[in-house]
């Protein structure tokens, strides 16, 4: 009985580090396709008045446009988008390059 025990002791610590490094490592090796990524939705950023004053968060989750900059987030792409207007695109999440 006791060879027994000692026995699956390993086989579960053996298990649970197999697992922890499967889980480790394909977290750090697969790549993040933003593309697949839905588009920020716009329209629940664009003021009700033209007088409104934005007031975006401060988050940081970096949105890149076509025209080249970077936005702090979505919120303040698309309220760019709605004072500069449409002919600025979303490209991806994440810091223009």
């Amino acid at each position: 009985m006791k060879r027994s025990g000692c026995w699956h002791q390993r086989m579960l610590l053996s298990l649970t580090l197999l697992t922890w490094t499967h889980v480790t490592f394909s977290a750090l090796i697969r790549s993040h396709n933003f593309s697949r990524w839905p588009k920020p939705p716009c329209k629940m950023y664009y003021p009700i008045d033209p007088d409104y004053e934005a007031n975006c968060p401060d988050v940081k989750a970096y949105v890149c446009a076509t025209n080249g900059l970077t936005y702090k987030n979505e919120c303040f792409f698309c309220i760019d988008r709605w004072e500069f207007g449409p002919h600025i695109q979303f490209v991806k999440y994440g810091k223009c390059e």
